[in-house]
């Protein structure tokens, strides 16, 4: 097991689980039920998706050129309504300096996690450009390097971020201004 594969499970992924957490308690401290809404909610949970796929995906498959080019993709796409979350945030609420810098753990762990998997996976990140030794491969490869670590990680990406999340679109679609 290479050293990128334990700085990404015990460090990058548990971070980036926490910091969606933290991103979860500034919308309630900026009670963005009563501002901002059900569409910024909706943002979250479509974020939380884009790049929950490739992280599921990356604890059961190995990681091939096939999924360096679905999971860079995602991130794109990831960032793309980040920007867009962010924009109508701003307009909406006030989104004050500690919710910013959760933002760019947010914005920031998610490359960080792919550039270290590309490290411990480097032969098939490089095929992917058709460089290296080794041939591209596109299909999913199951594997599963640690059950118990993978069951605990995603029971806690579950509870610390999904169920938050799911409580603020809740929270959101039942405050007053969007009844009518």
């Amino acid at each position: 097991m290479n050293a990128a594969y334990y700085l990404l499970g015990f460090v990058v992924l548990p971070l980036w689980i926490a910091a969606g957490l933290a991103d979860y308690l500034c919308h309630r401290a900026t009670r963005i039920s009563e501002n901002a809404g059900t569409p910024e909610s909706l943002l979250h949970l479509l974020q939380y998706a884009l790049v929950g796929l490739p992280v599921s995906l990356a604890l059961f498959l190995k990681a091939n050129a096939g999924f360096f080019l679905f999971a860079a993709f995602m991130i794109i796409l990831h960032h793309m309504v980040a920007y867009v979350d962010v924009r109508y945030a701003n307009h909406t609420r006030n989104v004050p300096p500690f919710e910013q810098m959760v933002h760019s753990f947010l914005e920031l762990l998610p490359i960080t996690a792919y550039l270290l998997l590309a490290v411990a996976s480097w032969s098939q990140f490089c095929a992917l450009f058709g460089a290296g030794k080794e041939t591209a491969h596109f299909g999913p490869e199951p594997q599963i390097l640690f059950p118990v670590y993978t069951a605990a990680i995603l029971t806690m990406a579950f509870l610390l971020n999904l169920v938050p999340y799911v409580e603020e679109l809740f929270r959101c679609w039942r405050a007053p201004h969007n009844k009518g």
